[in-house]
């Protein structure tokens, strides 16, 4: 195992276990305010410290791990769930299909995620619901490409074509032979999504698109630390850290999944 794929794994999988820990115990409830405990620097009682609130940091990061992780995750499924069939489409009908297809692709990437945020927030408000909507639109045509320039290259191979005499329709080729050969291109591209993903979502609550109080969030904590850099530093490391360590380790994790699931570069090795 190369030494990124493992760092990649052990950084996501602190990310994970901490969100996955935080539904059933966190040191401190994140929904208690001690204004008289405010801005507590690291101690045995809190570990990370206290915010402006007096709420633990680290049950805040732990609680905020499961919303950043929930969002993006779901966001990259939305993404994968219509991006991968229009991009089958696309390449099995080469034509209006795939004209249509990347035309519409064209006009969802002239608008960012957080232009499509603000869009959606301006007619039913922020939430994490929203912010996951925004977030899963833009990945519609990450996949859709993806999937489509994978898909044309294997439909001029033979077996394709005896699959064809063969008497299957392209619908069943896409799915029986195009989609299998291509899975390691999605899971690849689905791990950077979701980096991709917890940097949208943090850039969302930061700017207060995201999740809404009393759900903590790693960019809203950003947010609420903006200007107690220079009294309470911690405050603001630590979401910063959080987010970079998690981001990383999913880049990292995905650049292995690559090497580990392409067969040129394993044939190269």
């Amino acid at each position: 195992m190369k030494p990124g794929l493992a760092i990649g794994g052990v950084l996501a999988g602190v990310a994970l276990i901490a969100a996955l820990v935080s539904l059933v115990w966190t040191p401190y409830d994140v929904t208690v305010l001690t204004i008289a405990e405010k801005l507590q620097t690291p101690s045995p009682a809190h570990w990370l410290g206290t915010d402006h609130f007096g709420r633990d940091i680290a049950a805040m990061l732990m609680v905020g791990a499961r919303t950043s992780l929930a969002v993006a995750l779901v966001a990259v499924g939305i993404g994968m769930g219509l991006g991968v069939p229009l991009g089958l489409l696309a390449a099995a009908r080469p034509g209006w299909a795939d004209e249509l297809t990347m035309r519409g692709n064209d006009l969802i990437f002239a608008f960012p995620s957080l232009v499509i945020a603000i869009l959606i927030t301006a007619v039913f408000g922020p939430s994490a619901i929203n912010a996951i909507i925004a977030i899963g639109i833009f990945n519609i045509p990450v996949f859709a490409r993806v999937t489509r320039g994978g898909a044309m290259s294997l439909w001029t191979l033979d077996y394709i074509r005896a699959a064809q005499v063969a008497g299957k329709g392209r619908a069943r080729i896409s799915a029986e032979h195009i989609l299998p050969n291509i899975a390691n291109l999605l899971i690849v591209q689905g791990t950077i999504q979701f980096s991709l993903g917890i940097l949208a979502e943090a850039g969302l609550s930061y700017v207060g698109l995201g999740a809404q109080p009393p759900l903590p969030s790693w960019g809203r904590m950003l947010a609420d630390a903006q200007t107690m850099v220079t009294l309470a530093p911690h405050v603001a490391i630590f979401p910063g850290l959080a987010i970079v360590a998690t981001v990383l380790g999913l880049n990292l994790l995905g650049d292995g999944l690559r090497d580990a699931l392409d067969p040129r570069l394993r044939r190269a090795r």
